[in-house]
């Protein structure tokens, strides 16, 4: 039988559990409980961290209030993306969180630039353990074991006692939905675990967690944003602050912004037909004018769909899209709503 938290060897995916349909239905309608205990966070301080930091990403750390977080890319000097993380101001210091897959090139680029600068960073993975839960009874879930869910806005969070131990409580992004995060210390997150499960939350892994991503409509760094790709190019103005100042590739970012538009744009598809893997050609009218990045099948109440996300040329818009013998057509995200 899986155990419920992930060991090293699972390089900070959230483990499988036996049935991804059910999962993935605990996901859109009731409440999802799933580790993530495995991404890699980045404690930064000393006198020059927020200024620092706020010319290092695309999006505005200088003004971000204590207790609030904010997602953005780093860029490299031709606006093109190395990684996305998140970035929360802790009061006496930021933490940045990211994915495992990402931490030596996040920290090799964020020390790469401190020269001069009051800047200290700490890999505090193995000190912060994190619960994630995702669906409409997420909150009642978490009332449910006994953890206090203050009224919070997204990406803000709350230090909070549960069973005389210090937690935070972190109100996820607004593409989730209804999501919640909880960081607790490593020796404690097995029992967090349990009163989640006994109060009704559904194990989940990464497989299900999959599937609602990209349900979502929500690209993946290393899937379906690579590090030849573009900001503006993903669709991710959450992402990007156009009044901060200068950062690294704000000159690039900037130059797209004044001129309107990309030549290319990240896309949510339902597909008819066989579905396409990653990596195949969409063509319109005999030419090649993008590609699919992800694709899946959704087991949705209603029944199985296929769909796929990708990137597709502007010309494009309005042609039949077609990869292989199967038929695109562009949806509106959240996918889980395309019929």
């Amino acid at each position: 039988m899986k155990t419920a938290l992930q060991d090293d060897s699972t390089q900070g995916q959230a483990i499988d559990f036996d049935d991804v349909r059910t999962e993935f239905h605990a996901l859109l309608s009731g409440c999802a409980v799933y580790d993530l205990s495995g991404r890699a966070k980045i404690a930064l301080t000393g006198g020059d961290r927020v200024r620092w930091l706020n010319g290092m990403i695309s999006n505005n750390v200088r003004d971000l209030a204590p207790g609030h977080g904010v997602y953005s890319f780093v860029l490299n000097a031709q606006g093109r993306i190395q990684g996305d993380l998140y970035a929360f101001n802790r009061g006496e210091s930021v933490l940045v969180d990211t994915e495992r897959a990402q931490r030596d090139k996040v920290w090799e680029l964020f020390d790469h630039y401190i020269i001069a600068d009051d800047v200290e960073m700490a890999d505090v993975s193995d000190k912060i353990a994190a619960l994630g839960l995702t669906g409409p009874e997420s909150r009642a879930m978490l009332e449910g074991a006994g953890v206090k869910a203050p009224e919070l806005a997204y990406l803000q969070f709350a230090d909070v006692q549960w069973q005389q131990i210090a937690v935070t409580v972190l109100r996820a992004g607004e593409e989730a939905k209804e999501s919640w995060q909880v960081w607790i210390a490593p020796e404690h997150a097995n029992t967090l675990w349990d009163a989640l499960v006994k109060a009704g939350a559904k194990p989940t892994g990464s497989a299900a967690l999959n599937l609602f991503r990209i349900s979502r409509g929500i690209p993946q760094f290393g899937q379906d944003i690579r590090d030849r790709d573009l900001p503006q190019e993903t669709g991710q103005t959450r992402a990007l602050n156009f009044t901060k100042g200068c950062y690294l590739g704000q000159e690039i970012v900037e130059r797209i912004r004044s001129r309107g538009a990309v030549h290319r744009q990240f896309k949510a598809f339902a597909v008819e037909g066989p579905l396409p893997e990653p990596g195949s050609k969409i063509q319109a009218d005999g030419k090649e004018v993008g590609e699919i990045t992800s694709s899946a099948i959704l087991p949705l109440p209603s029944g199985d769909r296929g769909v796929a996300l990708g990137y597709v040329r502007r010309e494009a818009s309005g042609k039949e899209l077609i990869v292989g013998n199967s038929r695109l057509t562009p949806a509106p995200s959240p996918l889980e709503s395309v019929t």
